[in-house]
């Protein structure tokens, strides 16, 4: 989602993709909410400018590598990219065009308001189109490329949070999913375009026809414990996988880690916090804490930070019925407990495990005729394979822990901000 793939008239990549995480376009994001305002684009794309969103990183090319801006004759996102390899068309859907910066969300058009105002000319992006409608058939190099028949129906698809939901059944209002890939997503549908009206969530369209979604991230989730893997190691090899032997590590130690907290800003923050300068910290550790208590306050500091968007659900009136976990940290059953218990709520896992591309298969299904609409498909499609309950005496120690780890970021600020001054020097 949000990368920024440029091409020539004659369809050949111009430079590297800027990607989702690339930080380098904060000035841009300034400069949109300075020049536009941040209340009167929430009011034209439902979201604030971030540096995470497509139009920052175009806005950075063309100011920074104005040659390269020059030949730029199509403006894709790297899904799309692939398709138009596939299939020689150029198209996108209104989900992961949500997330450019550039679309009326309410209306799922392109937005001729931030078009006319940030100079991007709406003939440079592909054509809109919903996410189980099909746009294109797979052409003869295609078919070469992959070894798939030639004319095989291609749907537009989505990014991958709207696909992995639907991969979830998170299709009707109250069912939310909480996913833990090297970022962290909860995702909730609903019937119209909620608007956190401070913008400290994504509000999107759904790979649903005439349906939405609102969306809290947090940057670092499963990159938290990627990171103290790569860093410090993940323990003696038993031939377990790394990550197996990380949790069991963290099981020897008290919820709560005793005290110990993670504040997983390893690339800034977005929800709640909208900071591309936020930074990762350990707090309140002393003599008696062990690489077991830092695990352990990983994936606890994680989950925190997730259910910050669930506080904002509940400012914002999103009904949470039933939460479902995906990514790679719902194959933890650790981290499941951990999430039950901090979300103060029952969990589920789901029997497919593949999210986004099981999402999309159930896409293309709908798109080729095999079901009806997308509720039918995940209906007949999506299970669930267990049910985790929060215990109530360690969710209890986790709603104290959440109080004090809301404290962290307002407390570190200042360094965060003053560390932005220093680099700027």
């Amino acid at each position: 989602m949000h990368g920024a793939v440029l091409l020539d008239e004659n369809n050949e990549v111009i430079r590297p993709a800027l990607i989702w995480c690339d930080q380098r376009t904060e000035a841009q994001a300034k400069e949109l909410e300075r020049t536009i305002g941040l209340e009167r684009l929430i009011q034209w794309t439902c979201n604030p400018p971030l540096t995470n969103f497509t139009v920052t990183k175009l806005l950075w090319v063309r100011e920074h590598e104005p040659k390269n801006w020059q030949r730029v004759r199509k403006i894709m996102l790297p899904k799309d990219y692939v398709r138009l390899r596939l299939t020689g068309e150029s198209a996108i859907d209104v989900a992961d065009a949500s997330g450019t910066l550039l679309l009326d969300v309410a209306h799922r058009t392109w937005s001729s308001e931030v078009l006319n105002k940030t100079g991007i000319d709406v003939k440079l992006l592909p054509k809109l189109f919903e996410s189980q409608e099909i746009c294109g058939k797979l052409s003869g190099a295609g078919a070469d490329a992959t070894g798939l028949r030639a004319g095989t129906p291609v749907v537009a698809g989505a990014g991958d949070q709207a696909a992995g939901a639907v991969g979830m059944g998170i299709t009707r209002a109250g069912v939310v999913s909480a996913t833990l890939g090297t970022s962290g997503v909860v995702f909730a549908a609903t019937d119209g375009p909620s608007l956190d009206p401070i913008g400290r969530l994504h509000t999107f369209c759904h790979a649903i026809p005439d349906r939405w979604h609102v969306m809290g991230v947090t940057q670092a989730a499963g990159l938290s414990l990627r990171w103290f893997r790569d860093r410090f190691g993940a323990g003696a090899d038993d031939g377990r996988d790394p990550y197996e032997r990380l949790s069991a590590e963290a099981a020897t130690v008290p919820a709560g880690s005793d005290g110990a907290f993670w504040a997983p800003y390893l690339m800034g923050e977005r929800t709640p916090y909208l900071d591309p300068f936020a930074r990762a910290a350990f707090v309140g550790l002393s003599a008696s804490h062990t690489r077991s208590h830092l695990i352990r306050a990983i994936l606890e500091g994680v989950a925190y930070s997730l259910k910050d968007t669930f506080s904002i659900f509940d400012e914002i009136h999103v009904p949470v019925e039933r939460i479902r976990l995906g990514g790679g940290g719902a194959r933890s059953p650790l981290w499941q407990q951990i999430q039950a218990d901090v979300y103060a709520h029952e969990v589920e896992i789901l029997k497919a495990e593949e999210g986004a591309a099981y999402g999309a298969a159930i896409l293309a299904g709908v798109g080729s005729g095999c079901w009806k609409s997308v509720d039918e498909a995940c209906d007949a499609a999506v299970r669930v394979a267990k049910r985790v309950s929060a215990t109530k005496e360690t969710s209890a120690i986790m709603q104290r822990g959440y109080q004090t780890y809301r404290r962290i970021y307002p407390a570190l600020h200042s360094i965060f901000a003053e560390n932005q001054t220093t680099s700027a020097k």
